[in-house]
Formats: C-alpha cells, sequence, structure tokens
C-alpha cells in the first residue's frame, strides 16, 4: 500500500536539535483510564489550527481518540491508555505545500501537492511540548489541521484530520511507533519486528500462530506461500485528458489468481476515469464520499494472466479533473490457487512481502493486517500480541494497593474491628467494564500468601478481610493475567508485591 514514509526513531539524531521552550499548551482529556503513572499517554499536538480554530481542533482529536480506540484496533487494550489533547494557536490555519512549512508550532507540510508524506520542520518543538507534560506524555502525535490523506511514522506520529483517512493513517503509524514493527506492504523498506521474517528456513517469529505449523517428525520448515509481484510503480503523477497513463509488465503465465491495487487521489465519480487491465475495463468505483481525497482500491481476478506482456492504463475521461487527479501508486501480484496460496482470512502462513528493491521477505497473513492494508481497522494476532507485550512493558497490572479499617457490630461482643486490603488491578477480564464489546477470553488468577501460606479462601478476590487482632504482618500478593491475544509465555502478563500490615486499628 505504501501509504506514508516512515522514520524509525533510532534513526533520528536527537543531538543536532537544540533544545526550544515548549509552545504554550491547552491540555484536555480526552478518554482516561487512570493515572499517568501506570498508563500509556498518547497526545494530539495542534498544527495548522488558529486560535479560533480551538473547538474544531479538540472535536477532531476527540473524534479520531475514539475512533481508533471504540472499535478493535484498540479496543482491548484500552484501559491500558490515556488520550489527550494539547491545543497551541497557529499563526496560518492549514499545513503548508511544495516543501515550505506555514507558520505554525511544528510546522508540518508536504513535499510536494501529492498525498503522501507529511513532514514536520520543528523537530525540537515538538519534543520540548511532550517533555512538558512529562509522564502525561509517552507517544506524542502531531495532528495538522488538512482534510486530506497524509502522515508520517517515526519519533513523532504525524497525521491530518482527513474524515476518510485520519483514522487509518493514525493506527497504522501506532502500529509502528507502540509495537516497534517495520511494513507489511510491498514496496516498502523497513520489514522488521514480530511481524516480518527474511529467511524461512530459520525460526519464525509468529511459529506459535501458524495455521498449519510443521509437525514434530517433520524436519522441513513452514512452507511460504506461492506468489509474484511482477509490478510495482509509484508515479505520483497528474493525470491528464490528453494520452492515458499506463504500464507495461511481464508475466510467466504460472499463476492462477492476479491482483491490481493502485490508489488515486482527486477522482470523486466513477464518470471520471478508466481503469484497464490489456484493455479490459475493471469496473474503478471510488470510494463513497471520498471527494478528492486519496484511496486503495484493490481488484481481485480469478484466473491466470497469459505468458508474456500485459499493460495497465488510467485514461483520465473527465478534464475538469485535470489539476487534482492523480495517481498514487499501481501494483500486480499473482498468485497460485487456493491449495498453493491460501487467501482465507484468518489463515497464518508466511506470505512473501517485496521491497522497493524486490526483495523478499514474509509476513504472518495475506491481508488479514493493517500494517499491510492502511484501509483495514484489524491488526493480524501476531501485531495484536506484540501490542499487548509492548505496552504491558511500560504499565503494572498492580495500579495500586490501599488499607483500611471497617468496624463490624455484633449483638453479642458489641463487634470488632476489620483490616481490609484492597488490590486494585488494571481494570481487564473480569474487572472490565465493557465486556459485551470485547471478543477475546481473559482471565486474572489472584493468590494472598501470608508468611509464605496461601490464603485459600481470598483466591481470585481483589478484597483481603482479617481480624484486626490478627492482621499484622507480611503479605504477598500475586496476579497472573491470561488472554488469548497472547500465546507467548511473558513474565510481563505477571505481577506480585509484599505489602506490610504495621498498624492496628485505632492505632
Amino acid at each position: 500500500m505504501h501509504p506514508i514514509p516512515f522514520w524509525p526513531a533510532s534513526q533520528i539524531d536527537r543531538k543536532q536539535t537544540p533544545k526550544v521552550p515548549s509552545p504554550p499548551l491547552q491540555i484536555v482529556p480526552l478518554i482516561i483510564s487512570g493515572s499517568s503513572h501506570n498508563r500509556v499517554d498518547l497526545v494530539f499536538f495542534s498544527d495548522g489550527y488558529l486560535e479560533e480554530e480551538y473547538d474544531k481542533f479538540i472535536q477532531d482529536a476527540g473524534r479520531l481518540a475514539q475512533d481508533v480506540s471504540g472499535n478493535q484496533t484498540f479496543n482491548t487494550v484500552k484501559p491500558l491508555l490515556n488520550f489527550w489533547a494539547a491545543f497551541s494557536p497557529s499563526k496560518e490555519s492549514g499545513i503548508g505545500v511544495g516543501g515550505v512549512p506555514k507558520d505554525t508550532p511544528f510546522g508540518l507540510f508536504r513535499d510536494g501537492t501529492e498525498l503522501r508524506g507529511v513532514y514536520y520542520s520543528k523537530p525540537e518543538a515538538a519534543r520540548a511540548a511532550c517533555d512538558s507534560m512529562s509522564e502525561r506524555c509517552d507517544f506524542p502525535i502531531l495532528l495538522g489541521n488538512d482534510p486530506f490523506y497524509g502522515g508520517l511514522g517515526g519519533e513523532f506520529t504525524v497525521i491530518t484530520s482527513s474524515l476518510l483517512n485520519g483514522p487509518l493513517v493514525l493506527r497504522h503509524e501506532l502500529g509502528h511507533s507502540i509495537i516497534d514493527v517495520g511494513e507489511e506492504y510491498d514496496g516498502g523498506y523497513a520489514y522488521f519486528g514480530v511481524n516480518a521474517a527474511h529467511d524461512a528456513s530459520k525460526p519464525i517469529p509468529w511459529s506459535h500462530w501458524l495455521s498449519d505449523p510443521p509437525t514434530d517428525d517433520e524436519i522441513t520448515a513452514p512452507r511460504v506461500e506461492r506468489s509474484v509481484m511482477p509490478m510495482q510503480a509509484y508515479p505520483w503523477t497528474m493525470l491528464n485528458n490528453t494520452s492515458p497513463w499506463s504500464i507495461t509488465f511481464t508475466s510467466s503465465g504460472s499463476y492462477a489468481r492476479h491482483l491490481v491495487r493502485f490508489s488515486l487521489s482527486g477522482l470523486p465519480e466513477k464518470t471520471d476515469l478508466n481503469v484497464e487491465l490489456d484493455g479490459d475495463d475493471l469496473g474503478w468505483v471510488p470510494e463513497p464520499n471520498v471527494g478528492l481525497d486519496r484511496w486503495h482500491y484493490d481488484v481481485h481476478r480469478d484466473g491466470g494472466l497469459a505468458a508474456g506482456e500485459h499493460t495497465v492504463n488510467f485514461t483520465l475521461v473527465n478534464g475538469d479533473r485535470e489539476g487534482f487527479a492523480q495517481l498514487c501508486s499501481v501494483e500486480i501480484l499473482e498468485f497460485g490457487d487456493e491449495e498453493e496460496f491460501v487467501s482465507t482470512p484468518g489463515y497464518y502462513s508466511l506470505f512473501p512481502t517485496y521491497s522497493d528493491t524486490n526483495e523478499t521477505s514474509f509476513r504472518p497473513t495475506n491481508e488479514d493486517c493493517l500494517m499491510r492494508v492502511v484501509t483495514s481497522p484489524n491488526f493480524c494476532s501476531v501485531c495484536t500480541e506484540g501490542l499487548w507485550l509492548s505496552l504491558l512493558k511500560r504499565v503494572d497490572l498492580i495500579d495500586n494497593v490501599t488499607e483500611n479499617c471497617e468496624w463490624r457490630s455484633d449483638p453479642h461482643s458489641g463487634g470488632i474491628w476489620i483490616k481490609t486490603i484492597n488490590l486494585h488491578l488494571l481494570p481487564l477480564a473480569q474487572l472490565r467494564t465493557d465486556t459485551a464489546s470485547i471478543k477475546s477470553e481473559e482471565s486474572y488468577t489472584i493468590t494472598w500468601k501470608r508468611a509464605g501460606i496461601v490464603m485459600n479462601e481470598f483466591t481470585n478476590r481483589t478484597r483481603l478481610e482479617i481480624d484486626d487482632g490478627h492482621a499484622l504482618g507480611r503479605y504477598t500478593i500475586s496476579v497472573q493475567f491470561t488472554t488469548d491475544e497472547v500465546r507467548l509465555e511473558s513474565d510481563l502478563l505477571a505481577s506480585s508485591l509484599q505489602y506490610n500490615v504495621m498498624h492496628k486499628c485505632g492505632s
């Protein structure tokens, strides 16, 4: 899909960016699940919003936060996240084009007019803004006041307020930022992390997710799904009404199916454009309500291509679209039949991915992940597992422990003091309040010990109650979290602490 450039944070030289004061910030909570001391905080910083566009920024940031956390992308990990909006007024509205930033806090701009990368010219200001929020800023998101597709990955996630594409780009880029993985689409250059393998004969990071893993008596590597990419191009060219844009490629003629994949902008109507393969109309229909924004299109075709040369044509029919209509990318993929290349959703194997230099790596699924198909709202299971583990590195399952005293009246003795110890956990598993929207299976296992002896009557309870006269001492609390979205064994899904009761009630 090649949606936007990606700059890994490790490639950014912080020493070359001078420290500057943070721009003034008006900070508004959007979605708060708990204290920033034990949450992962994502902050939308405004760029290209005038003083009088404050309300628009808050609405844009709130819409994006609700979108990515309210559906299946980040829904299961939502209790680990906080979302904030941090407003700083700009002197000019919008983002720059042609490589020239506007007068804005972070200087967002496009290289040209193509709907692809949106860059920042003031990284030191963005860094200062995030640093000024201390523990409330783990992942800064620079939100540009622009209605069209674009963004950037790396130290700062850059997105636009595009109604159609803003949430899509945000999900994809947060995948890079939080999970620390590379791409899955063809034509990129950064393939790394839990969703990438480069040698099928070596251990595969997602071997525990394979739908058909090798049996113990098999010594062969997992099979590779059979496909090839005979053509890929990123023209970023304006279409004209005079001559079609075309490209010729060669097929071996040995595959059973093929896919024509392309992306366009500035073409809102079906009558604007004809897309043809070897003179056959592919029946292109624009995404509803796309307007002049960019969108990615897939045309799946049963039947193989004949051996030899083939031509793809993009013909602008509506001359009024000149100056707006742009062909962004085009790609041909060929596949074996379903026995050679399993395209069924939910199937995990080794699927070839082809870089910008046509080098082959492997990804876990065909089209199940938004790291490959930016228009998808889903992570594959491999990336979802990576998301959990990456977030759990930054938080503790145990939020807090509190101690209290309660007087229990008794008609015979008059009453006794009860010491209570309350365990506050991240609101996951049986502690969730939104279980109706969660499809995964989860559980907490809670064990209380005193002097090394398990207190069985309090197993899986978050509240311990004990006669105050016998409460003094050291308690060990152990918590194990399980979810079917994580198959790897990891200490990150467990937490424990020791708690000392040192005072009697009323003392």
